[in-house]
């Protein structure tokens, strides 16, 4: 970040153009991915399944199992469409705000943060599109949960984040 003094003597601060550039495209690429893939997926399970069981993907391991979920994350957060809607974009507010400048260093937290975008808009699409989000991935032996791409990468975000926020530490 850069500090400037306009004619006016008031100071602006502005990122570099390097990060506003190459930086952002990382985390817009990483997002459209994400969202591409977890529509993509949603949208052969709206098309190829009913409600409920759908196909053995491996037995006694893994279903396809497609379900219509009008709550947020893990089943919680009530069923509002709105404020389930607002709570998603605050939480992505939160995590620019938490890892903005780890964003700036490392090219894995950029990444992460992509995913969780991704994930977020791509299930926010389906609250606007559909009113509730597909989920379909069922680990039924070792999850209780069904759930999602998006899910999937966010999850899998939030655990690099971490990782990433632990080696930060570590080399301080």
């Amino acid at each position: 970040m850069h500090f400037s003094t306009s004619q006016d003597g008031s100071i602006s601060l502005y990122l570099n153009q390097r990060f506003k550039l190459d930086h952002v495209i990382t985390i817009a690429v990483a997002a459209g991915l994400v969202l591409w893939a977890d529509q993509f997926t949603k949208s052969l399970i709206v098309k190829y399944c009913t409600p409920g069981p759908c196909r053995e993907i491996i037995p006694n391991f893994l279903n396809w199992t497609y379900e219509r979920n009008i709550h947020g994350a893990f089943g919680l957060f009530g069923s509002s469409k709105f404020l389930l809607i607002v709570m998603a974009v605050i939480v992505l507010l939160l995590f620019w705000f938490s890892f903005r400048e780890a964003a700036q260093r490392s090219f894995v937290v950029r990444i992460a943060f992509g995913m969780i975008v991704g994930g977020a808009i791509g299930n926010i699409v389906d609250r606007f599109h559909f009113g509730y989000v597909v989920d379909f991935i069922d680990f039924y032996r070792i999850w209780g949960d069904i759930f999602n791409v998006a899910d999937a990468c966010i999850t899998i975000a939030v655990g690099l984040l971490i990782i990433s926020s632990l080696a930060a530490r570590r080399h301080r």
